[in-house]
């Protein structure tokens, strides 16, 4: 096996066999140890259209507010109402009912957080979608999920396709679960396995998706990759592991243990396009972050996190408490990484769009996976 292929290949970079496992574990250079790699402040500078200064701001900030949100969700209490960040101003929102006290004010704005009043709390507004989730979706309903800034539940439906009987009816039912608001999209949502072809991938029965996160033991990825064939092949088709637990629709997460001389490193792969992205812990990336996606078939590419909690309805099925960004994807991305700056964040789903006209892209959060079967993620 040649050494340069292992340090390209995407599932060689994550779980590594042979002589590449040295390259990959050798001590952090001063760059690795900084918040973002070189390539990735370019991959932003690109995608955002930043300055190298503005795209290191940028980062410093949605990491400060990543570490904030869950302290000002606490000071806000039952009048919490949602939280964001604010690329143009770079800090942390957080939405709050009407009538909050003086004092709890105080708190939120003592935390370092924006404060903006919305017309219903958090708790109000998931129990709408918790509503709208137990209605039966027509297909030109492509999505939907808590809006903080609207103050509403976000229904997306198909563009034209409106006026169909079955979805003017959902839409009544959901007016009816709470308040919402209708938004169309291009196109309806798919998942992102891909038929056998070649390339750098994982491949199970006739699919071909790509690698989550290592995580010890193993490595997470998307649930509808599991074709319950039993085996796992790595790029060079040599055998890898076998699915451990997967769940799809409902959830669209898996994990795979791994043997046979493969093991697991805390990376990303960069595919040329940045420097391979070191991975250092799971902290959640706020509405507005900056985040960028790994995966197999179209490398690198970075965008926004647009939503999150939303119920995403598929073809096989609704699948729920997923995170909608701007970053494309297509066939053969599922399972693969999404991690703004060096946190993981999740596993490629499906969505809608592609990477020469663009789209959306959701994805299953890691910390969920990890809490559902035990998993611990590996970081550097």
């Amino acid at each position: 096996m040649r050494r340069n292929r292992i340090l390209r290949a995407g599932l060689a970079v994550l779980l590594l066999l042979g002589a590449g496992a040295t390259a990959a574990t050798t001590p952090a250079t001063a760059e690795e140890k900084a918040p973002a790699s070189a390539g990735l402040l370019t991959a932003m500078q690109r995608d955002f259209g930043l300055t190298r200064q503005q795209a290191e701001a940028r980062l410093a900030a949605e990491k400060k507010a990543a570490a904030l949100e869950p302290v000002a969700r606490k000071a806000a209490g039952a009048s919490y109402g949602g939280s964001w960040f604010d690329a143009d101003r770079g800090t942390l929102t957080v939405a709050v009912t009407p009538g909050t006290s003086t004092g709890t004010l105080q708190k939120i704005r003592a935390t370092g957080a924006g404060v903006r009043t919305v017309a219903h709390s958090a708790r109000a507004l998931a129990a709408t979608q918790a509503r709208i989730d137990r209605i039966t979706a027509p297909d030109a309903v492509s999505s939907w999920h808590v809006d903080a800034k609207a103050g509403k539940v976000v229904v997306n439906v198909v563009r034209g396709r409106q006026g169909d009987n079955d979805v003017r009816a959902f839409l009544a039912r959901a007016r009816a679960a709470g308040p919402i608001t209708v938004r169309e999209v291009a196109s309806a949502p798919t998942t992102f396995a891909a038929g056998t072809v070649g390339g750098d991938p994982y491949y199970t029965g006739n699919v071909r998706c790509s690698i989550g996160f290592s995580v010890y033991g193993g490595f997470v990825t998307a649930g509808h990759c599991d074709q319950h064939t039993g085996s796992v092949y790595g790029w060079d088709r040599s055998y890898v592991g076998t699915f451990q637990g997967s769940s799809f629709p409902d959830n669209d997460y898996a994990w795979v243990n791994v043997g046979s001389g493969w093991w697991t490193v805390p990376v990303v792969l960069g595919w040329g396009t940045v420097s391979d992205q070191l991975v250092r812990g799971s902290n959640v990336a706020p509405v507005g972050s900056s985040i960028c996606r790994s995966g197999s078939t179209t490398h690198w590419h970075c965008g926004t996190v647009l939503a999150m909690n939303e119920t995403v309805n598929y073809s096989q099925g609704a699948v729920h408490q997923m995170t909608k960004t701007s970053v494309c994807a297509e066939p053969g991305d599922s399972g693969g990484s999404f991690i703004s700056g060096d946190q993981a964040q999740g596993v490629t789903s499906g969505g809608w769009g592609n990477c020469s006209s663009g789209g959306e892209t959701w994805f299953q959060p890691v910390n969920e996976i990890l809490n559902r079967y035990g998993l611990t993620l590996h970081t550097y």
